[in-house]
């Protein structure tokens, strides 16, 4: 399935002596689409300005804000500070959300079937290929599981999503770690590519026997079966908005340059394991600096006014303090 999403929340016709506002172009992540798109609607209520947000994933937002050809990129994988370096750009977390397997199973419910990262990891490497595998029953001993084959759903695109999903199954399975490690696209062992965080909750609602893996506003919005997991801690844990924060809750901002904190498997008995922050990426010295100056004020709003928008999608929004380091990043590092 091939979905790109596009957020028009103002009147973005580009006209040649159009010199009275200036264009907020983003691109990338699909992960924050839902987000982006209702703090889009309500900014452009309020100020009567906008933004055109192409959801087409992590990877292509990074290549498009590394081109110029947007005002901003959106990556839930991160630069690392080296990379920010060479291309001249600045980074920082908007909001923080969660990863969750998804399934189309019969007679399953949300949050009823149990996984655990290494099961998931030996479903995507291919090892377990049944949903009545011993390794699937042991942790559902209630549930009566079908012998059918289980359809693998994977994620074509480069996308921040399988950078945080593949980093979680890294750390959960040495297995993992060794065949196929973690980045915003691998070499998948098994499994059926879909295009976006759309494409693989569109494969999921229409496959039986499947299993992938999405942003929980997709889940919910798409009324998918979600699974429960085993954290680190070893405890059984839904995904809820409290253990999305017991996780990042973790994250120290303060000392990662760049902002660079990945927020899977952390510790603590309620955490849940596949959390994660997505950042937007600027230039330092932007080509256009009236549109550059207009997605700043967007943020700022976004900061001040979104959260509450942001958590009715189960996202997490940024704590009031890293919101007043990010904002003296801005004055600091962006000239606009």
């Amino acid at each position: 399935m091939n979905f790109v999403r596009t957020i028009v929340a103002a009147g973005l016709v580009a006209v040649s002596t159009s010199a009275f506002a200036a264009d907020i172009t983003g691109a990338g992540a699909t992960f924050p689409f839902p987000i982006y798109s209702k703090w889009a609607d309500a900014y452009k209520k309020e100020t009567g300005n906008g933004l055109n947000y192409q959801s087409i994933g992590s990877g292509a937002g990074i290549k498009q804000i590394q081109a110029k050809t947007v005002t901003f990129g959106a990556s839930d994988a991160p630069l690392k500070p080296e990379q920010l370096e060479k291309d001249g750009l600045v980074q920082w977390p908007m909001v923080m959300g969660a990863i969750v397997p998804v399934v189309n199973l019969e007679g399953v419910k949300p949050g009823e079937l149990v996984l655990s990262g290494d099961v998931l990891a030996n479903i995507y490497l291919g090892k377990i290929t049944k949903w009545d595998d011993a390794a699937i029953a042991k942790l559902n001993p209630k549930l009566k599981l079908s012998s059918d084959a289980i359809t693998v759903v994977r994620r074509s695109d480069g996308s921040g999503t399988t950078f945080n999903f593949t980093d979680y199954l890294s750390k959960a399975s040495a297995d993992w770690k060794s065949k196929v490690g973690s980045g915003t696209a691998v070499e998948w062992p098994v499994g059926v590519g879909a295009k976006g965080n759309e494409g693989v909750a569109g494969n999921i609602s229409q496959t039986k026997n499947a299993i992938g893996y999405v942003e929980y506003a997709y889940a919910k919005q798409n009324k998918l079966t979600y699974t429960a997991m085993i954290n680190k801690a070893g405890k059984t844990v839904q995904p809820t908005m409290a253990a999305f924060q017991a996780a990042a809750s973790n994250a120290d901002w303060s000392k990662a340059p760049g902002y660079y904190v990945i927020l899977t498997d952390q510790p603590g008995e309620t955490s849940w394991p596949i959390t994660a922050a997505t950042f937007i990426l600027m230039h330092k010295q932007p080509a256009d600096k009236a549109a550059s100056a207009e997605a700043i004020k967007f943020f700022k709003w976004s900061f001040e006014k979104g959260d509450k928008m942001a958590e009715e999608l189960d996202y997490i929004p940024m704590p009031a303090p890293v919101v007043k380091l990010i904002e003296k990043t801005w004055s600091s590092d962006i000239k606009s």
